[in-house]
């Protein structure tokens, strides 16, 4: 069986030329980059180039760069960081209620600790409003934290109208951009955000590597204690490979975010005109005019979501319901749970497509012609 993988949001596959730097890097970079000889100023000095890269592919300097183990580490130094540094000036946060898990769960955590946070509904396409940004801000607001683009249905948020509306505010603003970067063209001075969580493993890179990004003069409580690593903001000894991998990662994909979006809105259209073709009665969830191009979440009426993914993993499919990082739970997507209700039936028969390096057009059609054959028997 050719089994055929459209689950890129939940991770992606290595690019060969990320493990070739990868392992290079582990044969002949070895250094620790804090020790100050020859070995060590080498690996300093292949990690300061990473840096820089990782920096300009957001239009940040390099000092301003975090470097991270992933996007769950780099949202929860944003979330913990700015609650801590700033707990003497307020304890109100805002924040969404589509939020990836890394920053819904930190944030339930500091409302334990005594920090009270706002849970922002979103519309029936999954955005949230600009209006009930401002409507919620207090003086006592410390953070807003709102992603770029959901995971789940890749519906892009208004974050820069957000930034905006803070520019006045002493609030600090985070935005978890890991389903976006690479696909979206990002100026953290255009969106007018203090910080940006990145993710390695998105990006056809390594596991376990990510970014924070953090203005100049952003007030970050360090959450890691130990050596004076990555400017004292995060103690431990560098991951090198992962690191100069992560950056190979960024060039192949700087280098090719604009083919690679008009290639996923083509496997889009592809697979729903097939869908149509074959009468299958479905809709697109999420807002069609602004979402990431390599996610479609579809809800297929009258399906059940867990024996339609068990009957598309069996004819060779890879594809999942929502938030890899749930995986076998039966609760509901809450994302769909905010854009249409706790008894909606999109709750349960909603599947996430979601496109990425290696995937070709044939294939893309053939996956779609198999869901479509899956659904109708399974309708009847």
């Amino acid at each position: 069986m050719n089994r055929i993988y459209l689950d890129h949001a939940a991770t992606s596959p290595v690019h060969p030329q990320v493990i070739k730097k990868m392992m290079e890097t582990m044969e002949q970079t070895y250094g620790n980059p804090s020790s100050i000889h020859a070995t060590g100023r080498e690996a300093r000095k292949q990690l300061d180039n990473a840096r820089q890269l990782l920096a300009s592919s957001i239009g940040a300097k390099d000092q301003d760069i975090i470097l991270t183990s992933g996007g769950t580490e780099a949202d929860n130094f944003a979330i913990f960081g700015t609650a801590f540094a700033r707990k003497h000036e307020g304890s109100h946060i805002i924040t969404s209620q589509i939020e990836h898990h890394a920053v819904l769960t930190a944030c339930e955590k500091l409302e334990k600790e005594g920090f009270d946070v706002t849970y922002l509904p979103v519309n029936p396409q999954g955005r949230v409003s600009v209006e009930d940004v401002k409507q919620a801000l207090r003086d006592d607001t410390i953070l807003v934290t709102i992603m770029l683009g959901n995971n789940e249905v890749g519906t892009i948020q208004p974050i820069q109208e957000i930034g905006e509306l803070l520019k006045d505010h002493k609030a600090t603003f985070h935005t978890d951009a890991v389903q976006a970067y690479g696909l979206l063209p990002i100026s953290v001075d255009q969106l007018q955000v203090d910080l940006l969580s990145v993710s390695s493993h998105k990006i056809n890179g390594p596991k376990g590597i990510g970014f924070l990004y953090q203005r100049k003069g952003t007030k970050l409580s360090p959450q890691f204690f130990g050596g004076q690593q990555e400017r004292k903001r995060r103690a431990g000894t560098e991951n090198v490979p992962g690191i100069l991998a992560f950056a190979e990662a960024v060039s192949i994909s700087q280098q090719s975010m604009e083919e690679k979006r008009e290639q996923y809105h083509r496997y889009k259209n592809e697979m729903i005109s097939i869908f149509g073709q074959a009468e299958v009665d479905f809709k697109v969830n999420g807002d069609e005019q602004l979402m990431l191009p390599h996610i479609l979440n579809i809800s297929f009426v009258g399906t059940d979501v867990e024996s339609l993914l068990v009957n598309l993993d069996m004819a060779g499919l890879s594809v999942s319901s929502g938030s890899a990082c749930t995986a076998g739970s039966i609760n509901p997507s809450h994302v769909l749970v905010a854009m249409y209700g706790e008894e909606a039936s999109e709750l349960r028969n909603s599947i996430r497509f979601s496109f990425g390096y290696g995937i070709t057009d044939a294939e893309v059609k053939e996956a779609a012609i198999i869901t479509a054959t899956i659904v109708k028997r399974l309708v009847k």
